[in-house]
Formats: structure tokens, C-alpha cells, sequence
């Protein structure tokens, strides 16, 4: 969390960063900036609760963790709620914490219902944050944009159900469980070890009289047969991945009972989610009592971070129309759409496909829109920033699925300042400036950068308005295109 470091010691009014707010109890509160330029939150009368700093009319207190959840205590929109049935979701990514106002004003007028609080515990451990810290800026930035219409809040990539616990405990509403460690490259096996790997599953000859050789209806306009290849390899593709996620849901529910939304994400994986390994998939979840809100293939195509989508778009638009049919038909739950910062060409498909019954994930676009007013502002501070992610490439790109090769970048320093900002545009420096942000926000480069959006924020909160903008008008433009006979 960025601000909490500081001793917020300005006097109280100096630099107000948002209209007072007045809670049902008759206590005020403010922000304020604090002497290097930070936040801290002024707060006058029924200061219980709050922790900071005595001065004449109250307390100034730091945006921490602690002082965010007294926050919500005097105002209930502050507090996460789950996703409402009849809305699009879509989840902005704050990686630095300072964001979220500008994802705020990229709503507008959207019906889309906006998780504002979403990172996971990879990205956290890249930047330095915590579940706490996330949720604590989502917090303080609601508050100072007035934004009343309610988020969520979600545990992104949850592979341990520990850190599922210690989110509930934060008052997390949405976990989304990543069993992507527990799915079998079933692509790689010969039938012999396809029929061993099967037959090992407790359950096995279950499986084979539920499903083998059945014909569903999918809708009205789609029938998925499972023949015995097709269970016994999504049986042995996705059977870990199902069963952790079952168990994952179970101490959720047995935590905090069943208000909370789920999400099930395979979508990290190399091979793509068949229509029909889809339907075995949900069919086995329902089965297993999990109760999920929102489930997310691996479609097929390049969903790599930071760019738009590549690959056959008439299987792209013929598989998410099975895809859509099938969770429509099994509840109604939404499909996500993971990595899907800048994937601009999918949104108006995505929305129509599934009636706007969707959820979409973004983070690092937003992480990029800070180094584009970075670029613009101070561009040398850029070249330092730029220079350091090629350096720290080969590393920071494990666990991502990226296609750049920094031999295609042009040398930075003969780059003009304003060709940087296109820098940022092209498809590998884009990328290799994409994974890169825990590298700088670890790096000696983080409190400059940090400085930067600070003193430039409204040039920093309306690029943001633009950009992620762009991602909610594509939700909004759903589109009636279908692939090819």
C-alpha cells in the first residue's frame, strides 16, 4: 500500500482530495494531503475505531488497513458485496495501489458491476502488498471519488486454501480458485497411459456409467455427446483440478457459510477447454455440491498478457458459443474471461455469447497506463524503467504466457521522448514492460515512480478513464457475429 509509510502530519485541509462526508452518526471525514504528497484521512467527531495522529479538530489518520475498515464501518458502501445476478462484472487490477479512482471514472454510467479490489497472491508477492493492503485502497478510493454504486472484492488465483481463509477473514466476496497445478497434460499421453491414469481415479467406473457414451441437450440449439475417450480424458485432464476445487469451496462454506461468489479458473493452462470437457467439468462441480458463480475455460487462441487476442476466430466464435450454451444451460453462470487486459477484438463476442451474463479480469493494463504518463512526464525516469524490465525479462517471464522477444525492441536510448509512449504500444516491449512490475516495484525505481503519479494523478485517473473505458464500452457492444459454416 503506498501511503502508509508516511506520518500524515500536514495540517487538515491542506490540498483536499475529496469532499467531506458526513456519516449517519454526524461524523466528518476527509481526505487531505499529508507533507510529501501522499493521503491521510482527516477525521472530525466518533473517531473510535480510527488510529493517527491528534490535532485540534480531530485525528489524522493514515490509509491503512486497520483505519479503511472503520471507514466502512460509518458507510456501508464501502463495504464489498457479491455480484449481482442481472450485471457484467469486470475486475480492475490495481497493482500500485493508486489507480482505482481512474477505474472508478472509467465506469461512467455502466451498468457493469466493478470488482475494485482484485489481485492475487503472485501479484502481491511481486508488489509488496497484501489482501489487506488491496482491499484498503479499493477502500480509500471509493470514498474519495463518492462512489456509492458498490464493488467487489476478489482473492484472484487462489491456489492454496489458506490464503482463500485469510481473505474470507478480510471480508473478501469473491475467490477465485486457480487448481490449474492439479490439471494433466493429457495431450502428452499415449491411450495406454491415458487408460492407466483413469483407471487410478477413485470413482473411475462411476464416472464411466455416468457420463460414457451420453448424449446431453445444452440449450436449445446444442447437444454434446461424451463418448468413453472423451470421460476418460477429461476425467484424467481435470479430476485433480475438480477435487481441489471442491475442497477449496468446502472450507470456504464452512468458514463464512455460502454468501460468497466462486469462481473456478483452468484457464492457465497450455491446452484450450473443449466444449465437452467444459460440461464434464461443471456437471462434476454441480455434482459435488460447489456452488460457483462464474467458471473460466482455457479458450482457444493466444490469450497472452497486455495485447488483443490472436488465432482462428471462427473456432473462437463457435466454441464460445457451445461454451456460453452450456453455462447458460447449467445454472447460469457467467463466463470469465481471464487475461483479458486489451483483448478489445473479444468483448463485443464475449457479450453477446453470453447475454452480458460475463466477467472479465484485467491488471496490467493498468500498470501500463502508468508508464505512459510516466513516459510522457518525466521520459528519462522511463528509460531507467524500460531498461531495467529487458534486464530483469528472462526471469520476470516464467509464469506468464507471452510471446515477446526483446531482439525486436529498438535500442531505448535511440528512441526520441516522444516515440516512447509507442514504445509501450508495440507488442514486445509492451509485454516485456508488462511482467516486469514487480522487478520495479522492488527496484530503486519505485519511489520515483510513485512520486510521478502522484504530483501528475488527474493526468495519471484520466488516461485510466480512457483506457479501461474503452474495456467497458466493448462489454457494452454486443455483438451478433458467427463463425463461418
Amino acid at each position: 500500500m503506498t501511503n502508509t509509510s508516511r506520518d500524515p502530519v500536514a495540517p487538515p485541509g491542506t490540498e483536499p482530495a475529496s469532499a467531506r462526508r458526513t456519516s449517519a452518526g454526524g461524523s466528518a471525514f476527509s481526505l487531505v494531503r499529508d507533507e510529501v504528497g501522499g493521503l491521510a484521512l482527516h477525521a472530525v467527531e466518533g473517531v473510535d475505531g480510527f488510529h493517527g495522529t491528534a490535532v485540534p479538530d480531530g485525528l489524522l489518520c493514515p490509509l491503512t488497513p486497520d483505519n479503511a475498515n472503520a471507514l466502512a464501518e460509518r458507510f456501508d458502501w464501502l463495504r464489498p458485496r457479491r455480484i449481482p445476478a442481472d450485471r457484467p462484472s469486470f475486475g480492475f487490477g490495481d497493482r500500485l495501489g493508486l489507480a482505482t479512482p481512474g477505474h472508478i471514472r472509467a465506469l461512467r454510467t455502466s451498468p457493469v458491476f466493478p470488482i475494485l479490489a482484485q489481485q492475487s497472491v503472485r501479484e502481491n508477492a511481486r508488489t509488496g502488498r497484501s489482501f489487506s493492503d488491496v482491499l484498503a485502497d479499493a477502500t480509500f478510493a471509493a470514498f474519495r471519488e463518492g462512489y456509492e454504486g458498490g464493488f467487489g472484492a476478489d482473492a484472484d488465483h487462489l491456489k492454496e486454501i489458506d490464503d482463500a481463509l485469510e481473505a474470507a477473514r478480510l471480508g473478501y466476496t469473491f475467490f477465485t480458485c486457480d487448481p490449474g497445478d492439479h490439471v494433466a497434460a493429457v495431450e502428452a499421453m499415449v491411450p495406454d497411459e491415458l487408460r492407466a491414469r483413469f483407471a487410478s481415479i477413485d470413482g473411475s467406473e462411476e464416472l464411466r456409467a455416468r457420463y460414457a457414451d451420453r448424449t446431453f441437450a445444452v440449450g436449445d440449439r446444442l447437444v454434446l455427446r461424451l463418448t468413453e475417450d472423451v470421460v476418460v480424458r477429461a476425467a484424467v485432464k481435470y479430476g485433480g483440478a475438480i477435487a481441489h476445487a471442491t475442497r477449496m469451496h468446502d472450507a470456504l462454506a464452512e468458514a463464512v457459510g455460502n454468501d460468497f461468489d466462486y469462481e473456478v479458473s483452468v484457464d492457465e493452462t497450455d491446452a484450450p477447454t473443449t466444449p465437452e470437457e467444459h460440461l464434464f467439468v461443471a456437471l462434476e462441480l454441480r455434482r459435488r455440491g460447489v456452488s460457483f458463480v462464474s467458471l473460466a475455460p482455457r479458450f482457444v487462441g493466444a490469450m497472452e498478457k497486455g495485447v488483443d487476442w490472436r488465432g482462428d476466430m471462427d473456432r473462437f466464435v463457435r466454441e464460445l458459443d457451445q461454451h456460453a450454451s452450456i453455462a447458460d444451460s447449467l445454472g447460469g453462470y457467467r463466463l470469465s474471461l481471464h487475461s483479458g487486459s486489451d483483448k478489445f477484438s473479444l468483448y463485443p463476442l464475449f457479450a453477446g455469447a453470453t447475454g452480458g451474463r460475463c466477467h472479465v479480469k484485467t491488471a496490467g493494463t493498468s500498470y501500463l497506463v502508468a508508464l505512459e504518463v510516466v513516459a510522457r512526464r518525466e521520459p528519462e525516469l522511463f528509460r531507467r524503467i524500460a531498461a531495467h524490465s529487458l534486464a530483469a525479462f528472462a526471469e520476470d517471464k516464467a509464469t506468464y504466457h507471452i510471446s515477446a522477444d526483446p531482439a525486436r525492441i529498438p535500442p531505448i536510448d535511440g528512441l526520441g521522448d516522444e516515440e516512447l509512449v509507442e514504445l509501450i504500444g508495440a507488442h514486445d516491449s509492451r509485454q516485456v514492460l508488462h511482467v516486469a512490475f514487480g522487478s520495479i516495484l522492488h527496484s530503486e525505481h519505485r519511489d520515483a515512480f510513485v512520486r510521478v503519479l502522484i504530483e501528475h494523478e488527474e493526468d495519471h485517473f484520466e488516461a485510466l478513464a480512457r483506457h479501461l473505458g474503452r474495456h467497458i464500452d466493448g462489454l457494452s457492444e454486443r455483438s451478433e457475429v458467427t463463425a463461418d459454416e
